[in-house]
């Protein structure tokens, strides 16, 4: 099956983005050419495998399980926006960066002591895909209507293993189908001094 780790943003958060795109970037010149990614399906890829064996999902499950519990929970906020190239349109993060990152590097270890052949390492860069192009195509209007926007904070407590379904070739409109197939939770954060009431 085809797989990836992921942070998925609440639905107060992705509520908060869509009413942004819609007021300031859908309604621009050319939006319409764009190809959105559905609400349903945004997240924050940590670690992408591509098609796993079946007979591994145990093991990366456990593994992944562990890489959740040996990182505390932390904050996260979307913000602003960017493009890869001319081809994808994305919005990003800002808060618990550094913790996003290291949840992505524990992700892809974890994926890796299990036996999925995974790409090369590169920095990992958090985004959430909007909208992609057919052709290379100027993103940066769309990514300056997305400046100063900055969403409610939340606290990411958990890391997912979603399950990716291609869409259907030439069926117009079509979208990727994502199911989560577990959750694991992180560890929750130490508590400050003070703060159970002692």
């Amino acid at each position: 099956m085809r797989l990836f780790a992921a942070v998925l943003p609440p639905a107060h958060a992705a509520d908060e983005l869509a009413a942004a795109v819609e007021q300031r970037v859908r309604r621009m010149p050319g939006a319409d050419e764009l190809r959105w990614t559905g609400q349903a399906g945004w997240h924050f890829t940590l670690a992408f495998m591509g098609e796993v064996d079946d007979g591994l999902v145990p093991e990366l499950g456990e593994r992944l399980e562990r890489a959740a519990r040996r990182s505390e929970a932390f904050s996260l906020r979307l913000r602003g926006g960017g493009h890869f190239g001319g081809r994808a349109l994305w919005a990003g993060a800002a808060g618990g960066i550094a913790e996003l990152r290291r949840l992505a590097e524990r992700a892809d270890a974890a994926a890796r002591r299990t036996g999925v052949p995974m790409e090369e390492h590169r920095a990992y860069r958090p985004h959430l895909t909007l909208a992609r192009t057919r052709t290379d195509t100027d993103l940066t209007p769309y990514v300056a209507a997305l400046d100063g926007f900055e969403g409610s904070p939340w606290e990411v407590g958990e890391l997912a293993l979603v399950r990716s379904r291609l869409p259907v070739a030439g069926v117009p409109g079509e979208q990727p189908r994502y199911e989560t197939v577990l959750r694991c939770p992180t560890a929750r954060p130490a508590a400050e001094p003070g703060a159970d009431g002692r």
